[in-house]
């Protein structure tokens, strides 16, 4: 082989050798960002004007849930306090809609004595200031919340199953859709969900609410409730009104967390309760145009009740449970990196 040839070979490997490292740098990655402002689980959280905001959730030990309301600043990368929740709450479900920020339901009280909240508070940004919402029309809580065109959607979630709930086995899985109109300040009902079921996760994508994972509160016959986790995917259209099946999740869990990126659903941790407890640090992302489930590199730290939010190209993973239950919430914030990925 010729000199000349000699190196023109070698540099199409060398730069061959340099894109294949740099791809490598690239691909979805983990890293460790700063730990939140309280360290609590059961966390919908929301994106508004590129912040991720954070609100209530259940402490440690779980007979404590929380005011606390917190936005990451990814251009001073830090959470900030803001003004409180009115009334402090876990599970409540958050939504942006018209440079608003609704949250929605959820429970008070400590576990056992949790009492599903039909209350409905908007966050102003500018003033910092909460102020109240019209009521859902039936108390709710373990719902997901998404916004679509201006209007905010409530699916699934908890609801009383006697009158004055005020325990955690007084309430029963919901497959109730109601949507807030601004504008009007109304709630209406809309066809049912798929699926009853609690613990769910959410994400939109071209006008669509992706709906995934969760579980179904059983009762037993000595009254107790067993979790049994489903790994449906089910996704709502609020132009048609109409719901569709996609393909489930490879693994069923519950008490997770979902975000999008570039038009794919992604979904980190979770737990189950049967047929053994269990936390999962698994990560997966799921592609609507071939209707296929992909792993990921699993979180760092196994988590349940955590939250997941998108800013550019990163999906921010923060909060959870590190043990089955309600009693190890974690301040941890871990950031999927997704630079360069297709």
């Amino acid at each position: 082989m010729k000199t000349s040839s000699k190196i023109a070979h070698f540099a199409l490997w060398a730069a061959a050798l340099l894109s294949s490292a740099s791809q490598a740098q690239q691909s979805p990655r983990w890293e460790q960002a700063a730990p939140a402002g309280v360290a609590r689980q059961e966390l919908y959280p929301e994106v508004l004007d590129g912040k991720i905001y954070v609100a209530g959730g259940l402490l440690s030990p779980n007979t404590g849930y929380s005011a606390h309301f917190e936005a990451w600043d990814p251009t001073q990368a830090r959470w900030t306090r803001l003004a409180t929740l009115p009334e402090a709450r876990h599970h409540i479900a958050l939504a942006a809609a018209n440079g608003r920020l609704w949250g929605i339901g959820g429970f008070s009280g400590g576990f056992p004595n949790w009492r599903a909240q039909s209350s409905v508070f908007w966050y102003e940004p500018a003033a910092d200031r909460w102020h109240k919402g019209p009521h859902l029309p039936q108390a709710r809580a373990e719902g997901v919340a998404a916004a679509v065109h201006g209007k905010v959607y409530l699916i699934g979630g908890r609801v009383p199953a006697v009158a004055g709930a005020s325990h955690f086995n007084d309430h029963q899985d919901s497959v109730a859709v109601e949507v807030l109109d601004p504008a009007s300040g109304r709630w209406s009902r809309l066809p049912d969900a798929p699926t009853a079921r609690n613990s769910a996760a959410s994400a939109v994508i071209d006008g669509r609410i992706y709906v995934v994972g969760g579980r179904s509160a059983r009762k037993q016959a000595d009254g107790t409730l067993s979790q049994i986790n489903v790994p449906t995917l089910e996704v709502f259209d609020p132009v048609s009104n109409t719901w569709t099946a996609r393909k489930p999740m490879p693994q069923a869990r519950g008490g997770l967390a979902a975000a999008a990126h570039r038009g794919k659903l992604y979904v980190f941790g979770g737990e189950q309760w049967v047929p053994e407890q269990k936390v999962f640090a698994d990560s997966w992302v799921y592609d609507p145009v071939k209707d296929r489930w992909d792993a990921l590199p699993p979180m760092p730290t196994a988590r349940h009740g955590l939250g997941a939010a998108t800013l550019n190209n990163r999906i921010h993973v923060f909060g959870g449970g590190l043990r089955v239950g309600g009693n190890a919430a974690s301040d941890v914030h871990e950031v999927l990196v997704l630079d360069g990925t297709p």
